[in-house]
């Protein structure tokens, strides 16, 4: 295996002064999060050449005034959330030619609320950007909790492995 790496962009998009200095200190840690949560999921997917198949995605990091308006506009909820997820694809992935990353879509994460969630949950912020980058993956995979008892079920195991495989943490369905 040659270890071609995923294609992670981690962009930060604030209105906040001081959300934007702890915003850009945490891109690489959520690129590297990215990357690994991503060679966790998406292992056994190779090519004929035996190396992982390779994926696009795009993270930005926001804070709570940016992502008001974001939930507002595509869940239909007042207030600002921790992750959305926004899917390249619906429904089957598309056979693509060796090497071509698949684009999965964006995560837009709110460093606010991940802050304070970092702080009623008693961890640090790096363990509760990995929860949040993990979850939002899923979603991007095509996991969704909010469609029943079943489908929270398997994605909160996948939500423990993938965690696991990445030092650990709580996930996010069932706080």
């Amino acid at each position: 295996m040659t270890g071609r790496r995923h294609l992670v962009d981690v962009s930060v998009d604030t209105v906040d002064g001081p959300a934007t200095a702890i915003a850009e200190t945490l891109v690489d840690h959520v690129r590297g999060v990215a990357e690994a949560a991503l060679d966790v999921l998406l292992a056994g997917r190779h090519d004929d050449a035996g190396d992982a198949d390779p994926a696009e995605l795009s993270v930005v990091l926001c804070d709570d005034a940016t992502m008001t308006p974001l939930n507002a506009q595509w869940r239909g909820r007042s207030g600002p959330t921790d992750v959305l997820s926004f899917p390249q694809e619906e429904g089957e992935a598309l056979a693509l030619p060796p090497g071509v990353p698949r684009q999965l879509g964006d995560l837009v994460i709110s460093v606010d609320t991940a802050r304070r969630q970092a702080a009623e949950l008693k961890h640090g912020l790096e363990e509760e950007l990995r929860v949040l980058v993990v979850h939002g993956l899923l979603h991007l995979l095509g996991h969704d909790h909010e469609t029943g008892p079943d489908d929270a079920a398997r994605m909160q195991a996948e939500e423990r492995r993938v965690l696991a495989a990445l030092g650990g943490g709580q996930g996010l369905i069932g706080r």
